[in-house]
């Protein structure tokens, strides 16, 4: 039997405008500091005293790293991998070396380090720090992982597929425009669920696709299924994973109105607050006799989706209230 071969996530530089990105940078650079000065130091007090030595000097130098280095992500990010690292280390190098120049013309400071010395650290620290994101994202994206996305990807319930296809059969006689229509969406569905999951797409895409899925379950549900779409706030063209509210929308359906007798009333609400965009999907939350069983796979599997994604800039949080269910995400607000 042929082996199978998945495809490698790409390596990609970190995105230094996320949060969790500069907060680690900034706890790694100053944990090699204590520890360099806890290796040179013959006891704590002296180490303590040479780490503020080093951090007066280093802090401002880190900070002006990292200005630039947000200013200039989304540049780094068109480059080739091992191009961008080399323009990232090229960069950090340079301003290192400028800033100890500035330094040494306008403060006496005996104790500062060499220029080539200064260079050869700065070199070996941005390695250490690639190398660690490298493998960071590596930890989080491996063939396990992508299996688990490829299958949440694919994931369309047998019952819903099968259910609308005796739908269209039923329609093809009585309204074969209509017919022809949920067709041409199940068709774009199955194109989006097979495409290329790690990718980000535009806001404007998944919501197209939204709309297509709610088409078709309008075609089974009828009446039952009343989806109220709060949309004009959403930004078009932020990006996001693709296949992220699909299948919040599928359990809201699946969970919140199929079982139940009468009509479920579905919100969609996605806004966009500040540098934040905000999405919720809320529907009925039917008493325990009638709820379906289910585990929390397609929840977790997103959640994990969003951290390889946005690390931890990016949150999906559950509550029930007032007989609703309701899941929030926030992601940061990106655009190309």
């Amino acid at each position: 039997m042929p082996s199978i071969r998945q495809n490698a996530y790409p390596d990609v530089l970190p995105d230094f405008r996320n949060l969790a990105v500069i907060a680690r940078v900034l706890l790694a650079v100053n944990a090699l500091a204590l520890a360099a000065a806890l290796y040179a130091s013959p006891g704590v007090t002296a180490a303590l005293e040479h780490f503020f030595y080093i951090a007066a000097f280093l802090e401002p130098l880190l900070l002006i790293e990292l200005i630039a280095l947000f200013a200039l992500a989304g540049g780094l990010a068109r480059l080739p991998y091992w191009g961008g690292c080399s323009a990232l280390v090229g960069l950090v190098v340079a301003l290192a070396g400028a800033y100890h120049r500035v330094v040494r013309a306008i403060a006496a400071a005996p104790q500062l380090a060499s220029l080539p010395r200064t260079l050869v650290l700065t070199v070996v620290v941005a390695v250490f720090l690639l190398l660690y994101f490298h493998l960071h994202t590596k930890a989080f994206s491996p063939a396990l992982a992508e299996a688990r996305l490829q299958a949440l990807q694919a994931r369309i319930r047998p019952h819903f597929l099968f259910n609308s296809l005796n739908a269209v059969l039923a329609l093809i006689r009585r309204d074969p425009k209509r017919a022809e229509r949920s067709l041409e969406d199940l068709a774009d569905l199955f194109r989006t669920l097979m495409a290329d999951a790690r990718q980000f797409v535009r806001l404007a895409d998944e919501i197209a696709l939204l709309e297509r899925y709610a088409d078709i379950e309008q075609l089974r549900l009828g009446d039952r299924l009343r989806i109220a779409w709060e949309l004009d706030a959403a930004p078009s063209d932020a990006l996001l994973p693709p296949m992220v509210l699909q299948p919040l929308l599928e359990n809201a359906v699946y969970h919140g109105v199929e079982p139940g007798t009468g009509t479920g009333d579905v919100l969609v609400r996605i806004e966009r607050r500040g540098d934040r965009v905000h999405a919720a999907i809320e529907n009925p939350y039917l008493e325990k006799g009638n709820q379906r069983a289910g585990n929390r796979m397609a929840l977790d599997n997103i959640r994990e989706r969003l951290a390889l994604f946005f690390d931890a800039e990016a949150r999906l949080e559950t509550r029930i209230a007032n007989g609703r269910y309701r899941v929030d995400i926030e992601i940061p607000y990106r655009r190309t």
